[in-house]
C-alpha cells in the first residue's frame, strides 16, 4: 500500500512540476509573443486621417474639399440571417449579392460592406436596422464644380490619398496627419472598449491655385463648343498671364467628373495640356522668325523669295497654300509661308535655329508644378538632314506641349522674358496661414525687346484683313497671334491623311498684354485649318476674359458703336 501511495504521489508530483515549468516557460520566456496573439483575436487597429486640405481657385473660391460621410461595415459573428441580409444589402447599395454574401460569411469578426456611401444610402441601410451591421465615420473628397477644372485637379482614392493631378502632386500637402486607434471585441465581434491610440488631430494644408473659376468656366465652354461643331477627336486650350507664368485657366475635353471618376475612360483623367506632345505647325514659325530677328542681320522688311508656292529640297517639295513670289519676313509671318520660313531657316543654319528653339524651351520640360510633364521632341541639330531643318522652322518634325508653346509665346509677349508655368500660388495651414508661396520667377531673356516688339506687331498683321488668323481679332482689343495647321502623324511615321491638328495661339492687347490664350483641335472635320477652326474660339476667350479682368477696350468709339446698336434693337 505505502509503494503504491508512493508511486501515486511521485506521478502526481511529476506532473504538477511538469505543469508548473510549462507554466513559468509560457509566462517569463513566451508571454509577450502569447499576449501579442490573443490581442490580435480580440483587437482591431483602424488608421485614423485628419480632414483633407482644401483647394481654392485665385480668388478663393472652393474647387476640392473633404466632407464627412459614413461607411457600412458589418460584423459576421453577430448576423444570423446570412442570405436575407445579403439581399437586402445588395438591393439598396446596388452591389453583388454573391459577393457580398461571401463577405457576411466570413470567419473575420470585422468587414467592409461598402465605403463612403450617400446620405440617401445611410438612411435606406439604417432603416433596416440589421444587427451585426454598423456605421463608421470617414471622409470623402467633393468638387463642387463637377467637370470644372477637372484635369486640374484629379481626385485623390477610397483611402483619401491622391491619385490624379494636383491631388496626386500636393498629396503631401493636402493630407491630414495621420494616427491610430484600437478597439476591443469579443467572441462574437461585439466592441465593448479599447484604448486609444494617436489620433489624427489636424487637417491637410490648403491650395491657392493660379486658377480662376470664371475664366475656366468660359474656356471650357468655348473648348467643348468647338469640338463638337467639328466633330473632332478633343481639344486642348490654356489661358496664361505672360508676365507671371501664372496659369488662369487650363482646359481638355472630353471632361471627367472627378467626384464619379471611375464612370469615365481614364484616357480622359490626364491632363493633355502637360503630358501630350503634338506637331505645332505653323505656330512655330514666330520663334524661327525670332532667331532671325536676333541675329542682327535680318530685320522685319528683309525679303525673301518664296518660289512661287513650290520649293525642292533634295527628293522632297515644300508647298504653300497660295503661290508667293518676293514676300518680306513680316508678310511670310502673316500669310504663313511655309516656304518662306524655310528660306528664314537656311539664312539661320541649323545650329542658330536649334540653340534658339530650345532658348524657347522646346525639348524640355517647363518644370510646372503638375504630374507627368513630356519635354516634347527635338533632337539635336546634328541629326537633321536638309528637309528637317526647313519642317522643324514651320513646326513639323518636332514636337511640343502645349504647355510648352504657350509659355514660349507669352515671352513675346512679356517683352522677351521667359517666365516659369506654375499653378499653385500658395499653401495654408488650417488657420489660414500661409506655409508656402510661389512667386513668378524668370527663367531667361529669350529676345530682345525691341526684337519682342517686332514679333508682336508682325502677330498683329496675322489678324488683320488678308492675314491667316483674320477671324481672331476681337473688335475693341488690339490682338496678337499666329495660326498652326499640321499634318499627324500616323501609327507607321507617315503623315496621316485627312488628320490635322487645327491650332491658334497668341495675347492681347498688343501693347502690354495681360493674356496669353492657346486653342487647340485634334482632328476636326469639314474643316481643318487653325485659322477657320480656332481663330473664333480664340477670339470668344480673349473677348470674354477681357471683359471679366475688367481690362478697358482700346477701341472706344466701336464699343460705343455696338451699344448703341445693342439698344436700339430692344
Amino acid at each position: 500500500m505505502k509503494l503504491r501511495i508512493a508511486t501515486i504521489g511521485l506521478i502526481f508530483g511529476l506532473c504538477i512540476s511538469a505543469i508548473m515549468a510549462r507554466a513559468v516557460y509560457l509566462q517569463v520566456f513566451y508571454g509577450t509573443k502569447l499576449s501579442q496573439r490573443a490581442a490580435q483575436q480580440y483587437e482591431k487597429s483602424f488608421i485614423s486621417r485628419g480632414m483633407r486640405g482644401t483647394v481654392y481657385d485665385r480668388k478663393f473660391r472652393t474647387m476640392a474639399v473633404s466632407i464627412d460621410v459614413p461607411s457600412i461595415a458589418a460584423y459576421p459573428r453577430q448576423i444570423e440571417k446570412t442570405g436575407q441580409i445579403a439581399k437586402a444589402l445588395a438591393r439598396e447599395l446596388q452591389v453583388d449579392r454573391k459577393a457580398l454574401y461571401q463577405k457576411l460569411k466570413s470567419k473575420k469578426s470585422f468587414v467592409w460592406v461598402m465605403r463612403k456611401v450617400s446620405p440617401k444610402q445611410t438612411l435606406r441601410v439604417k432603416n433596416l436596422k440589421f444587427k451585426g451591421v454598423g456605421f463608421i465615420p470617414e471622409r470623402r473628397r467633393f468638387y463642387p464644380n463637377k467637370t470644372l477644372a477637372g484635369q486640374i485637379l484629379g481626385f485623390s482614392g477610397i483611402d483619401g490619398r491622391g491619385l490624379e493631378g494636383l491631388e496626386f502632386y500636393y498629396n503631401s500637402y493636402l493630407e491630414g496627419s495621420r494616427g491610430t486607434f484600437k478597439t476591443v471585441r469579443d467572441a462574437l465581434g461585439r466592441e465593448f472598449g479599447g484604448e486609444n491610440g494617436a489620433h489624427a488631430r489636424y487637417t491637410g494644408g490648403n491650395l491657392i491655385l493660379t486658377i480662376d473659376q470664371t475664366i475656366q468656366y468660359i474656356t471650357e465652354s468655348a473648348l467643348a463648343e468647338s469640338v463638337k461643331k467639328y466633330s473632332a477627336k478633343s481639344g486642348i486650350a490654356i489661358v496664361m498671364a505672360p508676365e507671371t507664368g501664372g496659369v488662369l485657366a487650363m482646359a481638355h475635353y472630353p471632361f471627367f467628373n472627378p467626384n464619379s471618376f471611375k464612370e469615365f475612360n481614364k484616357m480622359t483623367w490626364r491632363n493633355r495640356a502637360i503630358t501630350d506632345p503634338f506637331e505645332p505647325g505653323s505656330t512655330l514659325k514666330m520663334f524661327t522668325v525670332a532667331g532671325a530677328l536676333e541675329t542682327g542681320e535680318i530685320t522685319p522688311n528683309s525679303i525673301f523669295f518664296c518660289e512661287n508656292g513650290a520649293y525642292r529640297i533634295g527628293r522632297n517639295t515644300v508647298h504653300d497654300t497660295h503661290p508667293y513670289g518676293w514676300l518680306t519676313l513680316q508678310d511670310i509671318v502673316k500669310y504663313s509661308s511655309n516656304i518662306g520660313a524655310v528660306k528664314v531657316s537656311q539664312s539661320l543654319g541649323p545650329e542658330r535655329l536649334y540653340n534658339n528653339l530650345k532658348a524657347f524651351g522646346f525639348g524640355k520640360r517647363t518644370g510646372i508644378d503638375f504630374p507627368g510633364e513630356t519635354p516634347g521632341r527635338l533632337s539635336h541639330f546634328k541629326r537633321w538632314s536638309k528637309i528637317d531643318a526647313g519642317a522643324i522652322a514651320f513646326g513639323q518634325g518636332i514636337s511640343v506641349s502645349a504647355i510648352q508653346l504657350i509659355t514660349a509665346v507669352s515671352a513675346i509677349a512679356n517683352e522677351g522674358q521667359l517666365m516659369a508655368p506654375f499653378v499653385v500660388q500658395g499653401i495654408t495651414n488650417s488657420q489660414g496661414r500661409i506655409v508656402k508661396s510661389f512667386h513668378p520667377r524668370k527663367v531667361r531673356q529669350v529676345v530682345t525687346k525691341k526684337n519682342a516688339m517686332h514679333l508682336k506687331k508682325m502677330m498683329q498683321m496675322v489678324v488683320e484683313p488678308g492675314g491667316t488668323g483674320v477671324k481672331a481679332a476681337v473688335g475693341s482689343f488690339s490682338v496678337g497671334g499666329k495660326t498652326g495647321t499640321a499634318q499627324k502623324v500616323g501609327k507607321n511615321g507617315t503623315y496621316a491623311k485627312g488628320k490635322y491638328i487645327a491650332s491658334f495661339v497668341g495675347f492681347a492687347p498688343i501693347e502690354k498684354p495681360k493674356i496669353a490664350v492657346l486653342f487647340v483641335v485634334d482632328e476636326p472635320k469639314k474643316k481643318h485649318y487653325g485659322g477657320t477652326v480656332a481663330a473664333p474660339a480664340f477670339r470668344k476667350i480673349t473677348q470674354e476674359t477681357l471683359n471679366y479682368l475688367n481690362i478697358a477696350p482700346e477701341n472706344k468709339t466701336d464699343t460705343l458703336t455696338a451699344r448703341l446698336e445693342n439698344g436700339a434693337a430692344g
